[in-house]
């Protein structure tokens, strides 16, 4: 079962690493080339549909990673993985604490600044998730 679970975790975090780098590198720019009358209604269907995929992705990364600290798999540091929850635990924070107000803010209107700080933030949240995914892979590189 702990194979099983290790891979899993492994490709959840995989996939919104991939997801945040595509974000931050992608979408939340184009943000800017909306316009101005557009971009309320934008800002309100990204918020719905980004939430669709990843709310699920966000929730299971956080169970698996719990669950992987406590069952400890052989082989793998217990330092890393409390490591690995201390990371979702930074990325949950930073999303409810400073992504959403952001694009709170934003659903009233396109503002420059506030549009500058959810890129630039979104940078840190992205490198957080790319730790997750080298430590994840590591696990499953063990023997």
């Amino acid at each position: 079962m702990t194979p099983l679970v290790l891979s899993l975790h492994a490709a959840v975090t995989a996939a919104m690493t991939g997801l945040s780098w595509f974000v931050a590198l992608v979408h939340y720019p184009l943000m800017a080339e909306v316009g101005r009358n557009e971009f309320p209604r934008y800002e309100r269907l990204h918020q719905q549909r980004t939430t669709w995929i990843a709310a699920p992705l966000m929730t299971a990364e956080a169970v698996l990673s719990l669950w992987l600290a406590a069952v400890q798999p052989e082989g793998v540091p217990v330092w890393q993985l409390w490591t690995g929850v201390l990371l979702v635990a930074v990325i949950w924070l930073s999303t409810f604490a400073v992504q959403v107000p952001l694009h709170s803010k934003l659903s009233g209107g396109f503002d420059p600044a506030l549009h500058r700080r959810l890129v630039l933030s979104h940078w840190w949240r992205t490198a957080v998730w790319t730790l997750r995914a080298l430590l994840a892979s590591a696990w499953l590189a063990l023997p």
